[in-house]
């Protein structure tokens, strides 16, 4: 198959295909293109770092895998994406395995990923990472919705595997810390396919019996892919959702599950999670019997002290001689009858010598006894004239003497001068 393909740059017009030259259109050629591509290539892995990450409305997953020298457009059909573990994230280096397509419109080749791995990271634990970002901004993980655990409760729920040695671990220190406590077994799965829905319908099933007032739900130790359903979203929310507080007892100490966080106290171990759940019964036996010693003792002081006060009262006067408090009562109530009798006459005496006192200042204040004297006192329009100033010539003014009045006009008017 030969292509024609026009003159070199520069040249002047070349030939025009000739008889038997296959002319191919640019949808063709491209089809040709992205055939070849996939013929010649197959499928095949390729490493890089994801670049420029987008998502679209429908879903679909858009980004580049780069390395140092060159740039690779790659595409995730939400199909596919949909059963990714986990979810790419930018600057992640990831091993991507699909197969080159021509996208048509633009002319542009881009790698269709159907399958694709973290470097560096395993997709498990990437996956855990990630719900455990998202769950922890929903709030599930708040300290301050974890709520404390009962102290002394009267029913136990445990949600475990009915036949590890987790649920016997936890039932002998249950038992062993409190012989009459009820402790109630909700079986289920640990570990496998559909443990986690086991688990949350396990925590919801408790729930729902409303006799409860702590819950304990584990398993014992294991790998990280044992331990698995104890990550899984549908626990941690049955978990967040119970409304019996919770104990994690997942028998790990290093590694911490998103049940734990999500449980209102985690324990390292199932026989832990049972410690905590009850308290020891022969130690609170032991507490119940001193305190009564202690408030038998305080009993017998407090009576004894009784007694001694009413040994006193005995032997006071007051009791042993009761007329003679009678007496001095009367005695002082004769004295203050005595007392209001002469109180009346007392104050009615000195308000007429505060009486007198009083008279006697007004009299020597009345303007009469001045004018006996020999002095005069002038008014000027019913005022009394304190000064030359306030008169003019002409003006009529009276004149008071003690004896009498007399009206006249100011002729001149002078002023003393020192």
């Amino acid at each position: 198959m030969a292509l024609w393909g026009g003159p070199a740059r520069g040249s002047g017009p070349g030939p025009r295909p000739g008889p038997g030259v296959r002319v191919f259109t640019v949808t063709e050629l491209t089809r040709r293109i992205q055939e070849a591509l996939r013929q010649g290539l197959g499928r095949f892995w390729v490493e890089g770092e994801v670049s420029g990450l987008k998502k679209s409305a429908p879903g679909h997953l858009y980004f580049d895998l780069r390395d140092a020298g060159a740039v690779l457009p790659c595409v995730i059909w939400r199909s596919t994406a949909a059963r990714l573990r986990f979810l790419p994230e930018e600057g992640l280096r990831a091993l991507a395995l699909g197969g080159l397509e021509v996208f048509e419109p633009r002319g542009r080749y881009q790698l269709t990923v159907d399958r694709l791995e973290p470097q560096g990271l395993g997709a498990l634990a990437l996956r855990l990472e990630q719900l455990k970002r998202r769950l922890a901004a929903e709030g599930l993980f708040d300290r301050a919705r974890k709520r404390p655990i009962p102290f002394l409760p009267r029913r136990v729920g445990v949600v475990t595997s009915p036949t590890g040695a987790a649920v016997k671990d936890m039932i002998g220190v249950l038992l062993r810390r409190f012989p009459n406590l009820a402790i109630l077994l909700c079986p289920v799965r640990v570990q496998g396919d559909g443990a986690a829905a086991e688990i949350a319908e396990g925590i919801a099933r408790m729930n729902r019996r409303g006799d409860l007032d702590v819950l304990i739900v584990g398993r014992g130790g294991g790998s990280a892919e044992d331990l698995a359903a104890f990550n899984e979203e549908i626990v941690v929310r049955a978990i967040a959702a119970s409304r019996v507080p919770v104990i994690s007892a997942v028998g790990h100490e290093v590694d911490v599950t998103l049940a734990d966080l999500a449980a209102d106290l985690r324990a390292l171990t199932p026989s832990e999670a049972a410690e905590r759940a009850v308290p020891v019964q022969a130690d609170l036996l032991e507490l119940l019997g001193a305190l009564s010693r202690r408030m038998e003792r305080a009993l017998r002081m407090r009576l004894e002290h009784l007694r001694r006060r009413l040994d006193l009262l005995h032997r006071s006067r007051g009791l042993n001689r009761p007329l003679e408090r009678v007496r001095l009562d009367h005695q002082r109530l004769d004295e203050l009858a005595a007392r209001l009798t002469q109180a009346p006459r007392l104050l009615a005496a000195r308000l007429r010598e505060r009486l007198g006192r009083a008279g006697a200042q007004l009299e020597a204040l009345d303007p009469r006894r001045v004018l006996e004297r020999g002095y005069s006192m002038t008014l000027k329009d019913g005022a009394v004239v304190r000064s030359v100033a306030a008169l003019r010539p002409g003006d009529r003014v009276t004149t008071w003497l003690a004896d009498g009045e007399f009206s006249s006009e100011v002729g001149d008017v002078h002023e003393r001068t020192a």
